[in-house]
């Protein structure tokens, strides 16, 4: 059943899904990689979908693949399918240029968080409605971190009271967002980065230990894991 996102709703998300990741081994590009049955890109979409607020979702897929990801996401929600590039911040850009006119709201969220609630997009949009420019979902750092020289020789030891793992998604309103793509000079790994150097304030929320990013094999068979087993599921 495809679900119907909210025509009133203040948010639009989206989705760079154009990497390679080649980290989880050889094979399709990442999000069209199997989780439970079905792609990581259609899971995530799925819980997307689910939050209240979304009005609009975008999704930026290789060059190859576009067709076949609009046709896996069409019976999971109405989605625009636009091609990436060949970076995630290019990705990004040509998602943020196909959103359109209605949402303040932009959240930026990997495919590769496939198992992220829905609660957590809510979250997400509703600090950016409160008056932030960007919000970040985050979990205090709880490994002991060690600065290490180029010959793996340990500096010293990180204090990682002050630290914290960034997750997705990202929100930002909409000027904001498109500002800081539009200024952006050096590629930086994720959209928050780019509103840091333009000197624009950035908020946490907290996170959720369900929004991992699944980058290994073993990332993959933990997320099967919590999905078979019902740790996972996303009511929303």
């Amino acid at each position: 059943m495809t679900a119907q996102l909210n025509p009133r709703g203040d948010v639009a998300v989206l989705v760079p899904a154009a990497g390679a990741g080649v980290r989880l081994g050889p094979g399709r590009p990442k999000a069209l990689r199997f989780l439970a049955g079905e792609p990581l890109l259609a899971h995530a979409v799925r819980r997307v979908a689910a939050a209240p607020s979304v009005h609009s979702i975008v999704v930026a897929a290789p060059v190859a693949e576009a067709a076949a990801v609009a046709e896996l996401l069409a019976p999971i929600a109405p989605v625009t399918v636009v091609v990436g590039g060949a970076t995630r911040q290019e990705s990004v850009a040509a998602a943020l240029a196909a959103v359109p006119a209605g949402p303040e709201i932009i959240l930026v969220h990997d495919a590769a968080r496939a198992l992220t609630p829905s609660t957590l997009v809510e979250s997400v949009a509703a600090a950016v409605r409160a008056g932030d420019d960007a919000v970040i979902p985050v979990l205090p750092v709880v490994d002991t971190i060690k600065e290490v020289a180029a010959d793996e020789l340990v500096l010293g030891t990180v204090d990682r009271s002050a630290l914290r793992a960034v997750q997705t998604p990202q929100g930002f309103r909409r000027v904001v967002l498109a500002a800081a793509h539009a200024a952006a000079v050096d590629p930086l790994t994720d959209d928050a980065g780019l509103v840091e150097k333009q000197g624009g304030s950035v908020r946490c929320v907290p996170g959720s230990e369900y929004a991992l990013k699944i980058t290994r094999p073993f990332d993959l068979a933990l997320a099967e894991h919590l999905l078979l087993t019902g740790a996972a599921t996303d009511t929303p």
